[in-house]
Order: C-alpha cells, then structure tokens, then sequence
C-alpha cells in the first residue's frame, strides 16, 4: 500500500514516514498543502495523511478540491486544533477520520489500517485472503502455504499483496513498483523481477504466472 502524508512539520513528517515504512507501506512525504493536492491528484495512493494547517493551501481545502475532483482515496486528517466545529468542518470537506495531536503513533496506525480495509476491501471484509492453499493476512501480515508459515521480509510482503489482493488479475510491473517503492526511488525498475523471483522460491514456482509483455498473475496452479 502506498501512502502519502501531507505535512509541515518535517520532524513529525519524517518520524511518521519512518514508522509506517516499517509497517510495510511504501510512504511520499510532502511539505505544502499545493504540492499535496498535486501529488494526491496524480499519484496513485491508497491512502492520503493530512494536516490541516498548511503552507500554500490548508488541508480543508486540499481535502474538498479532492473530493470536487472525484478523488476517493480515504483521507485522515491531522490537526493541532480541538472542538466539534473543526471536526464536523473536516469531515463536512470529504475527511474520513480525523486525529488530533498530540495523538499515539498506535493509534495512528490503527486508523489508517482500519480506513485501508473500509476502503479497499469494503467495510467489515475480511483481510484474510485465501487463494488454493496460500493464506496471506494483511492485517497481521503473515503468510501461510499450507500449515507452514512463510516468513517474509516487509518488500516482498508488500508485492505479495499486490498480487494476493487482485488474485487472478494481471497486476503489471509499474503498478507494483507504483505501490510499493516511494517516488524517491530512482534505482532499477526490474527490482520488481527480483522480488517475485524471491516470492516464487520461497512459495512456488507455478504460484505467479508472468505474463509477456503485461505483468504478473497470482493463479491456482492445476
């Protein structure tokens, strides 16, 4: 999953990016409330953290410009402001949660695991996704082939549930890099082989089919 935070004080920014790159999300950090509305608008994220006051545009503002734009990439506003009126007014914009600081890095983390399930898989779905007999959890972030557990490092996890999510779907190599590698990456693109040759090792060989030209398919082998 790919995420990008939207916020001014870079200490908090960069703490946050740190924290959830270890989670095993691939994490663009931006400083100014333009630049974040730019980034959100062509970039494909799964999920946006934004504060509220901004250099260039304030978050209420970049959240509702979103919204106008048909974006619906799940938002989590963050604001150093307290009370009912700035709550209701960040959700009135297109918000779908809303912290206020100082908040736990747990509870943070909860919140944006608990809006990528709403938002990708549909509210109360299942992060468990069973394919033959591999089982990958999402939410716990293991993988099971079988009754044997399969320990993965957080990159090739992460490319795993491109594929585990979007089962039987030809998933393409610039999508996987899109997701899971920041827009600071500026190394190999063929990256994305490495890992899914790590993946067919340590899984099978039959387990993710390439397709020329297209892809990758994560299939039932027969």
């Amino acid at each position: 999953m790919r995420l990008l935070i939207v916020e001014d004080e870079k200490r908090l920014a960069l703490s946050l990016a740190k924290g959830l790159t270890a989670e095993g999300y691939a994490v663009d950090v931006v400083h100014d409330g333009r630049e974040g509305l730019y980034r959100a608008s062509e970039g494909s994220y799964d999920l946006v953290i934004l504060d509220i006051m901004l250099p260039g545009m304030n978050g209420y503002r970049v959240c509702a410009a979103l919204r106008a734009a048909g974006h619906e990439v799940p938002i989590l506003m963050l604001t150093a402001k307290d009370g009912e009126y700035d709550e209701a007014e960040g959700l009135d914009t297109g918000a779908d949660d809303y912290l206020t600081k100082p908040f736990s890095y747990v509870v943070l983390v909860a919140r944006v695991k608990a809006l990528l399930r709403r938002g990708g898989q549909g509210a109360g779905a299942s992060p468990v996704h069973v394919h033959g007999d591999l089982k990958v959890d999402t939410a716990a972030r293991r993988v099971f082939l079988g009754e044997a557990e399969v320990t993965l490092t957080t990159k090739e996890f992460a490319v795993l549930e491109q594929l585990v999510t979007r089962a039987g779907e030809v998933v393409s190599k610039a999508g996987i890099l899109e997701h899971v590698w920041d827009f600071a990456y500026e190394g190999d693109p063929n990256i994305v082989e490495v890992y899914i040759s790590t993946l067919r090792r340590k899984l099978r060989p039959g387990l993710i089919r390439t397709v020329r030209g297209a892809g990758y398919r994560l299939e039932k082998e027969r």
